[in-house]
């Protein structure tokens, strides 16, 4: 069950009696109820042989430390905890021990005993009272006596008999199974199970979970196809190079080609920290790269590719670049231990890296064409969580893992829906590009509780409309078993392969290839279009007179006007935007102050003033971020777009429309080229201007404006000036005179003026961030106009080079270029042909 979801009220009652203070529910969280617990099991253990030696002492001390803050509330209740406890004897009473451990899960329970093993061989030997003490609280517990075993020769390093019993203390010591308690606890439970002897291997690593048949052949029609645009690109080159083709035609194909060579499927893992996705990758990649903790591990993104040999680059904020070992690696991919367990934000915020880039040979799902991003975890720090909504901007597929021992509680519902809206852009619409993996399934210990998952998971993703329905996107695997080749679960994760694989190819790839083949086709058509002309030109079937001639240079000169008239008019529309955009942000700043403080009232979170302050600081300063996003993106919805850009950019696309019909109306103007030329030769598919298109703005909120997310509040534009720690350390939230709720409310006020105040401080520089922003819609705008107006003239000039070339032959030199034309035409018939074979 675990403590968090029920804590008997009997257990309450006792402690108040226990501390002479009367506790609210809310107080006794469960790293409380379990200090209570193991404090009695920690005095039983140092009473049970009727001697206290000064090791038990130092032991003593030092677990308490371990989990107590150095001063606080906190602090207070466990001195008046040891105390009541040892005065009270409740250790010595079955009834009252139990009353603690009702609500414990059977992972918990084994973590205090464990916890009392420690104390009892602090002194080098573990006292035969001491074991009988503890056995008889294991058997309080409901634990079997092969576990309290284990545990025994965990610490007398003795051998394990029962190798069952073995792995399942190893299971159930999974620190997995701890993070609804704190970190603490997650790293005590990975620290007791590494003192416990080593469960056999009974087969070796992972090495390859599928074959990857359908990426590779993928990847063959990819190079088939670049091949292609190689060979395409040298007919077009001795074509341009003789005058017959206009020069941008060997720039259409190099385009093409490149993004052939650019294209690899990007799959970007992502979820709370500690989730298993460093077991996930490596159980993916078939070898053990990437660092796995008990603890926070990814202290930046991680990109693994296919490389000629293995190697780690480093990319750093400043532009430089290192190669680093392997050794290193493992060091440079994790968060400091000190700073992770103790969840110092500000440590966890300074990185001077950009990307760690890790190449391998060898690793067959990179091999073929796929590169997989290991992301920060989302809720570890605002700071890394901001670096995965940048990542997801860019990637194929996005893999979120959860935990089946704790399957999405509230905070990871708002995730995975948050990952949703970066996939999408909207919050209703479902993901098609968003897998949902459920990992540990192994720590499930019946049949009842892996249905459960099942369908608590199925009626979250329904009720939500978060997957498209029977595309396969749900699967329940246990990335550490699919590493061991665990033969159950290994066939879960092949199958979860096997779905990537078909989204990638099916779903992903084969839009690509057609894709390409249509551009290719497309181009080449337009080619053969131009050749045609140049032989007309040679056999004298068409020709230029003087006039046209004069009219052809007129209508160079006349598109250049109007490519200049655009860019002015261009500027002029920014200008007036930027004025209207000032004048509207200026009005929804003003009494921003008031509306966020109204909402600031409406705060709520579970965790206690008085226990856990700094997840009630994270807690509001999260619901502060999220109040001043709505009301961003409000702005931005209904008074930036509606009312400002939308009527703005369309009266200017407009224009643009205007112009470039002009340009093309004069093309049909000259009658060598309306009789040779095809009618989309300006305006032909991939390069046409997106008139009406302002989309840029679809994901405009804090990210999209660059705009870093900080605990406990957030600042628009420049460094972290405040965090959890920072607040905590300066003595910003007393201890307050007015009680639980006293002090709740200084929290709450004090989140809400840092936060505020940051915001304030950053306003000038973040609306040069969004006028950056709305300049780049008019930036795109104008390339795209500039490249069509550069191809119109690129053609009259051809023309007239090709007009001066036919003048200037001979006969002969005539038949013999058509002939050779003849032949450029078979070949671009021939690439014309193969391509569409692709397909």
């Amino acid at each position: 069950m675990g403590i968090l979801e029920t804590v008997d009220p009997k257990a309450i009652e006792l402690l108040s009696r226990i501390t002479g203070k009367k506790l609210e529910a809310r107080e006794v969280t469960p790293p409380v109820l379990f200090l209570s617990a193991l404090i009695t099991v920690l005095l039983g253990v140092m009473f049970a042989d009727q001697r206290v030696t000064e090791e038990e002492k130092q032991r003593w001390q030092k677990t308490l430390t371990r989990f107590m803050p150095a001063e606080g509330q906190v602090r207070q209740l466990t001195q008046l905890l040891s105390k009541g406890i040892r005065e009270q004897k409740v250790y010595a009473h079955a009834e009252q021990t139990l009353t603690l451990l009702s609500s414990f899960s059977e992972s918990e329970r084994l973590l205090l005993i464990g916890f009392g093993y420690e104390m009892s061989a602090a002194d080098g030997a573990i006292d035969e009272a001491e074991k009988q003490y503890l056995r008889q609280v294991a058997l309080l517990m409901g634990l079997k006596p092969g576990y309290v075993e284990v545990l025994e020769a965990g610490f007398t390093q003795q051998a394990v008999q029962d190798l069952a019993a073995l792995a399942a203390v190893k299971s159930l010591l999974d620190p997995a199974r701890f993070h609804e308690l704190e970190t603490l606890f997650v790293k005590a439970a990975s620290e007791l199970r590494s003192i416990l002897p080593a469960v056999p291997a009974q087969t070796m690593l992972l090495s390859h979970v599928t074959s990857y048949e359908r990426l590779k052949a993928f990847q063959t029609s990819r190079k088939h196809l670049d091949s292609l645009c190689n060979q395409l690109y040298n007919t077009i080159q001795a074509c341009s190079e003789r005058g017959f083709l206009p020069n941008h035609f060997v720039e259409a194909v190099a385009k093409i080609s490149r993004k052939l060579q650019s294209q690899r499927f990007r799959l970007a893992v992502v979820g709370e920290f500690s989730q298993g996705k460093s077991t996930l990758l490596n159980a993916l990649l078939g070898e053990e790269v990437q660092p796995v903790r008990a603890i926070p591990c990814s202290g930046t993104i991680t990109t693994l590719r296919h490389g000629e040999r293995k190697q780690v680059l480093c990319r750093y904020k400043d532009g430089r670049q290192e190669e680093i070992s392997i050794d290193q690696y493992k060091e440079k991919a994790s968060i400091p231990k000190a700073a992770a367990v103790a969840h110092h934000g500000d440590a966890l915020a300074t990185t001077e890296l950009e990307e760690i880039i890790f190449e391998h040979p060898a690793l067959a799902l990179c091999q073929s064409g796929v590169e997989i991003l290991d992301s920060p975890g989302l809720n570890e720090h605002p700071d890394r969580t901001a670096i995965t909504e940048r990542l997801l901007k860019d990637t194929d597929a996005a893999l979120f893992l959860t935990n089946a021992s704790r399957l999405l509680p509230e905070k990871e519902k708002e995730l995975i829906q948050y990952v949703r809206m970066q996939l999408t852009g909207n919050a209703k619409l479902p993901a098609e590009n968003l897998f949902v993996l459920v990992n540990f399934m192994d720590l499930l210990d019946n049949e009842d509780d892996r249905h459960d998952v099942t369908q608590r998971l199925e009626d979250f993703v329904s009720a939500e409309n978060l997957l498209v329905p029977e595309k396969n996107r749900i699967h329940y695997i246990s990335a550490k078993a699919a590493l061991r080749r665990q033969e159950e679960y290994l066939q879960s994760f092949r199958a979860f392969t096997q779905a990537i694989e078909h989204f990638l190819t099916v779903e992903r790839g084969s839009i690509t290839i057609k894709q390409s083949v249509n551009s290719i086709t497309d181009l080449v058509e337009l080619i053969l279009v131009e050749l045609q002309q140049a032989e007309k030109l040679l056999d004298g079937e068409v020709s230029l007179s003087k006039a046209e001639s004069q009219k052809v240079l007129e209508q160079i000169g006349e598109a250049s006007g109007r490519d200049v008239k655009l860019q002015l008019l261009s500027e002029q529309v920014f200008d007036s935007v930027i004025e209207k955009t000032e004048e509207s942000w200026d009005q929804w700043v003003e009494g921003l102050d008031e509306r966020l403080a109204e909402k600031a009232e409406q705060w709520s979170s579970e965790h206690s003033a008085l226990w856990s302050r700094d997840q009630l600081i994270a807690d509001y300063a999260k619901q502060f971020n999220n109040d001043l996003s709505a009301e961003l993106n409000e702005w931005i919805e209904k008074q930036l777009k509606q009312v400002i850009l939308q009527p703005s950019l369309v009266g200017l696309d407009a224009e643009i429309k205007k112009e470039l019909s002009a340009i093309q109306a004069g093309i049909e103007d000259i009658d060598v080229l309306k009789k040779a030329q095809s009618s989309n030769w300006v305006f032909y598919k991939d390069d046409n201007v997106a008139l009406g298109d302002f989309g840029f703005l679809g994901n405009l909120g804090l990210a999209g404006l660059g705009v870093a997310v900080f605990v406990p509040a957030i600042i628009l534009a420049g460094p972290i000036l405040l965090t959890v720690g920072s607040l905590v350390a300066g003595g910003l939230f007393g201890t307050g005179v007015g009680g639980v709720l006293g002090i709740d409310a200084d929290i709450r006020a004090k989140v809400f003026e840092n936060g505020f105040e940051q915001f304030d401080e950053s306003l000038s520089k973040t609306f040069e961030n969004i006028g950056e922003m709305i300049g780049i819609a008019f930036h795109e705008r104008l390339e795209r106009v500039d490249a069509v107006v550069a191809r119109a003239i690129s053609m009259y000039e051809t023309l007239l080079e090709q007009q001066e070339q036919v003048h200037q032959k001979t006969l002969k030199q005539r038949e013999v270029e058509k002939a050779w034309l003849g032949q450029q035409s078979l070949e671009l018939e021939r690439l014309n042909n193969e391509a569409a074979t692709v397909c």
